[in-house]
């Protein structure tokens, strides 16, 4: 099966071209990468390529209780052990640098954070917070054009200091209601400055960081996760000029030579409705280069399928957790773990390290 096969993924070798989604898990204690984090990573190298959890570069991006960073030495090092880890046991590694904007409580941020958005619009619903419990999300700030050159400047420095220390690659994440895609989506940016408007400058902020990142650490380490047409994060689903939209971007990461496009499908596991548009098509047309898709992929036959369908990788998410081996399961054919929900989130090893 092709799904087996190695795969070139820039200058990386793919041992296959099942790709680990990322999963945030919510074990970084003082939102620093460690040893158990290490263990949960290494136990799942199998996977052709590992993307890691949402990770922040900077205090201001750390919406969620107990996730990591990568803005400070101490959680750099962190990120370098884990790296590690995965290439012992043969895999491949990249980091995904989440800002999470408006989608955060100021009790999970540090002290002297705050809430940034593209504008100031609150986001509905509640965040949990270790200190409180569920609160409500803060009203962001609108940010500034000294706080947009701050932010791009902060996903810079993390990508050029994680590969600096070993990590295969960045992954920015302009999907699922997160800062990027707050600049994209017209629903959370009602700028009219050069970042706010027509599609192209909603597109500014993302790709201005894709260009700066891409210069320094080259397009080969970098990916790009998108989600078109969802709402998760109070996105809005569908609007005018979407494929346009879309199609700009994939028009402009082809020019970087990205190593590919992530394309998340919330129609399996965040509600969103049906595609307009074979949106994934559009994109992968444009772009011309690797694709990665997914979602709702239990069996070897289904990630089969997608690259049968012209798609070059396959993503797999919740069924990690519960199966470090899954490859081996996947190949053997074998019934999978079911996951305990109620340890996705909570610290320690268990539901975390202790599957088999």
């Amino acid at each position: 099966m092709k799904t087996f096969e190695e795969f070139s993924l820039g200058d990386l070798k793919l041992k296959n071209r099942i790709i680990m989604a990322p999963l945030t898990r919510s074990r970084a204690i003082d939102n620093i990468p460690n040893d158990l984090m290490r263990k949960y990573y290494s136990q799942r190298a199998s996977a052709g390529l590992i993307i890691s959890e949402g990770t922040s570069p900077s205090p201001n991006g750390l919406g969620y209780p107990r996730i990591p960073g990568a803005y400070s030495n101490e959680q750099i090092n962190g990120w370098k052990k884990v790296a590690e880890g995965v290439h012992k046991n043969g895999g491949k590694f990249f980091v995904q640098l989440m800002h999470t904007g408006r989608v955060t409580s100021g009790l999970n941020l540090p002290e002297g954070a705050k809430a940034l958005a593209p504008s100031a619009i609150k986001l509905d619903g509640e965040m949990y917070t270790d200190v409180k419990g569920p609160q409500p999300h803060d009203t962001p700030a609108e940010m500034t054009i000294a706080d947009i050159k701050t932010a791009q400047d902060e996903h810079v420095n993390a990508a050029v200091e994680l590969v600096k220390v070993g990590v295969d690659g960045i992954e920015l994440h302009a999907a699922n209601g997160y800062l990027l895609e707050q600049f994209i989506n017209p629903k959370s940016n009602i700028r009219t400055d050069e970042y706010g408007g027509n599609y192209k400058n909603r597109a500014r902020f993302v790709l201005e960081i894709a260009k700066r990142v891409a210069d320094i650490i080259g397009g080969n380490k970098v990916g790009m996760r998108l989600s078109p047409y969802g709402v998760f994060n109070d996105m809005q689903g569908d609007y005018e000029n979407l494929v346009d939209a879309y199609t700009y971007l994939a028009e402009e990461l082809k020019k970087l030579n990205f190593a590919y496009i992530h394309i998340v499908d919330q129609r399996v596991a965040m509600g969103a409705p049906e595609f307009s548009t074979d949106i994934k098509s559009t994109i992968k047309n444009t772009f011309g280069g690797n694709i990665i898709v997914g979602g709702d992929v239990h069996t070897a036959s289904r990630a089969e399928e997608l690259i049968d369908e012209g798609y070059d990788l396959v993503y797999i998410g919740r069924p990690f957790i519960s199966n470090p081996n899954l490859v081996e399961k996947l190949k053997a054919n074998e019934t999978l773990t079911d996951a305990d929900p109620n340890t996705f989130y909570a610290p320690g090893e268990v539901g975390y390290v202790d599957y088999i």
